[in-house]
């Protein structure tokens, strides 16, 4: 419903574009009314090229169009006579349009949904669009610098050939001069006159001869010089390409991989960087091996001038931007667990993204696998000389890299390692366990180049966690983090931010700019316990999410969870309502609790709580039946009936005898009175008929126990 209240606050075209979505295909008082179920519903899901969705379509149209039935049912008095009307001819009508093709449905909401999206996004300044286009124009960048170094260095390796063939001639040339000097020599033996008439020939074809090889020698000392600083002009080009690509494109890369350890989305492929590290790889190779080949001719053929010391430079340049492209393309593709419990199995998958192009293959290279403290990473990642010291025994942790020749992947798949022993540090300070961190480290060594050159790697980058960041910052991550758990676009709301604000900060304020410019510590996220508590705000926050994901995400998928509220919020909110009224938020006092508020019907008009549920009380029975149990809860705040909300995960009731047997029913009861308040006036369950716990304990007693019970 989120996205549905932001569309209604669109402005000017924007605001009539999203209007022209709608019509007779899909009216706009659906999507108004039925906002909140439309949007927790899969319809990314549905596969519309394929004809098998299309009973999974199906199911989407009819629960659609019992949803509006529904809703229209619920329509009443005067103003509610026309609605009623309505929403029914709505739901015939789309029955009648898309029952025979109910794919065409799901393709006209999922057109509405994004294009939604991208209007809303772009009116808030995050567009879409933009950031396509973005993208865009940098692959567009990328590629056309790889056709521009492509041309260069085909260009180098043309004058190369030239110069080879300009040295060779040299080369027969100076050989030419060598026999001439020769011949000259030879002469003494000749009589006088004959040898005066092939010495004047001779002397005059030798001059011709050096007057040609000094001009050549300059010509060739021009073309190496030229051909260092065509050289010298690639390079340039080449390490600005590998920083965009490996600064920047691979970078944000692992910073998606560390954001979908966290609930982001998906990091997404390795195919396009790969492709584009494999052109690098296979460029800077081509353009050493053209400054070694350049090294060799001027070896072979020493002239004057600074040359040799240029490309000694220029070789020693190459071989480091390579290096740095090597040693970078070694990435972890699938990451351990950012917990790792002793004894317990795990896996990670490391890639070489040049390997398949360097022919690292041919010769596959071994990756083991170490675990080391947060301080030893650090020192690595100082002095690559430094040993990485284990600081535990991780049991099957070396493995062969495989090459797949269908994708042209290099990479070593740990499926079954575990970790046998931790080493721990001397803890004086005030780091806990839960705050000492350690990272698997995976090195390797491979060769290039049939041993010429020759790589020690070594993968991952040490956490770096700020002392403070800013609180939008973290309600950012907050958000990410809840709605992945709960696998829904709901996630945290502005008002959700304001409470967990006023948690975080012992605040009052209900203003959201008001923390806005606010930083919050590490020590007050996850160090200081919160005020009159023996927890801190993450384990709070932590405990909801385990509990929701647990047991509550579907009630918080349709809305029914209010959740982030507090004791005297939930009072003012429901003061006002008929009796009966209640909403469901999370408890302030328990990790992982959440309670009931209600509206009791008693001459004070108060609001009672009842004790937080928890984990342990949805095990025995579901919340949905633990509504349904007690009769005084009547409407959902602000006022939908509360079996609209929670009928369909009731569980139903056995009235037939299964083998002779009748199954007992756990029910939940609340007794009218009002000694079972507690001095905050909260109901205490354990002072209650909760006959559900009961029949546990029942259960866990032996028989004997429970005949003596009976009898006393």
């Amino acid at each position: 419903m989120a996205m549905w209240i932001q569309a209604q606050q669109l402005q000017g075209e924007a605001l009539h574009q999203m209007q022209a979505l709608y019509g007779q295909h899909f009216p706009i008082e659906v999507r108004h009314y039925l906002a909140q179920w439309i949007e927790c519903q899969l319809w990314d899901s549905v596969e519309l090229d394929n004809p098998s969705e299309e009973a999974k379509a199906k199911r989407l149209l009819e629960n659609l169009v019992a949803e509006l039935q529904k809703k229209a049912q619920l329509q009443g008095g005067e103003d509610g006579f026309l609605l009623k009307i309505k929403l029914g001819h709505y739901a015939n009508q789309l029955k009648s349009t898309y029952d025979r093709c109910p794919l065409e449905l799901v393709r006209c909401i999922k057109h509405i949904l994004h294009s939604e999206q991208r209007l809303v996004q772009e009116a808030t300044n995050v567009s879409f669009q933009g950031f396509v286009d973005v993208l865009s124009q940098r692959h567009q960048q990328i590629n056309q610098s790889f056709e521009e170094l492509r041309l260069a260095t085909q260009e180098t390796e043309n004058e190369l050939r030239k110069l080879q063939h300009s040295q060779e001639y040299f080369i027969i040339q100076y050989q030419e001069n060598l026999r001439i000097q020769a011949q000259l020599s030879s002469l003494s033996s000749l009589p006088q006159a004959e040898r005066t008439q092939r010495e004047t020939t001779l002397q005059s074809k030798r001059t011709t001869v050096e007057a040609w090889l000094t001009r050549e020698a300059s010509t060739l000392q021009k073309y190496r010089l030229d051909l260092s600083e065509q050289h010298q002009k690639t390079l340039v080009v080449l390490r600005k390409q590998q920083t965009l690509i490996l600064d920047e494109e691979l970078i944000q890369w692992k910073r998606r991989q560390q954001l979908a350890g966290n609930g982001g989305p998906h990091e997404g492929g390795l195919d396009v960087l790969q492709s584009w590290c494999e052109k690098l790889a296979d460029l800077i190779w081509q353009n050493r091996q053209q400054i070694r080949r350049c090294e060799h001719l001027t070896q072979q053929l020493p002239l004057p001038g600074p040359m040799e010391e240029l490309l000694s430079k220029l070789n020693a340049d190459i071989t480091d931007i390579i290096s740095a492209l090597v040693t970078s393309t070694f990435i972890i593709e699938k990451q351990p667990p950012q917990v790792l419990k002793t004894q317990t199995k795990f896996a990670a998958t490391v890639r070489l993204l040049v390997g398949g192009k360097l022919n690292v293959h041919m010769n596959p290279p071994q990756v083991k696998a170490v675990i080391v403290s947060e301080q030893q990473a650090k020192a690595l990642l100082k002095n690559e000389s430094t040993h990485s010291e284990s600081s535990g025994d991780i049991l099957n942790n070396n493995c062969v890299m495989e090459y797949q020749q269908a994708t042209g992947t290099l990479s070593a798949h740990f499926r079954n390692m575990s970790l046998k022993r931790i080493k721990r540090s001397d803890r004086r300070g005030a780091e806990s366990v839960t705050e000492e961190k350690f990272t698997v480290l995976f090195e390797s060594q491979f060769s290039v180049g049939g041993n010429e050159l020759v790589f020690h790697v070594k993968g991952r980058v040490p956490f770096t966690v700020p002392d403070k960041v800013l609180w939008p910052q973290l309600c950012d991550t907050l958000d990410m983090k809840y709605k992945a758990e709960m696998h829904s676009g709901r996630g945290l709301s502005e008002d959700n931010m304001v409470f967990l604000a006023q948690k975080a900060f012992t605040s009052s304020s209900n203003n959201p700019e008001d923390s806005r410019n606010m930083t919050i510590s590490w020590a007050q996220f996850n160090r200081e316990s919160l005020p009159g508590r023996n927890f801190t705000f993450w384990q709070w926050f932590d405990g909801v999410v385990e509990l929701m994901k647990k047991h509550l995400k579907p009630h918080w998928n349709d809305g029914a969870i209010l959740g982030f509220v507090n004791k005297q919020q939930a009072q003012d909110m429901l003061m006002s309502k008929p009796n009966g009224t209640f909403l469901l938020r999370f408890s302030d006092s328990e990790i992982g609790g959440i309670t009931i508020a209600w509206v009791a019907e008693n001459p004070n008009k108060l609001v009672w709580n009842l004790l937080p549920y928890t984990t342990k009380d949805f095990s025995i029975r579901s919340l949905a039946d633990r509504i349904s149990d007690l009769n005084h809860l009547l409407f959902l705040y602000p006022d939908r009936p509360k079996d609209e909300v929670f009928s369909k995960y009731y569980t139903p009731l056995l009235s037939k005898a299964v083998d002779g047997y009748v199954k007992p029913q756990i029910k939940q009861v609340v007794p009218e009175s009002d000694t079972i308040l507690d001095a905050d006036g909260d109901f205490d369950l354990e002072d209650t008929m909760d006959v559900a716990r009961h029949v546990e304990e029942l259960l866990r007693r032996p028989m004997a126990n429970q005949w003596s019970s009976q009898q006393s």
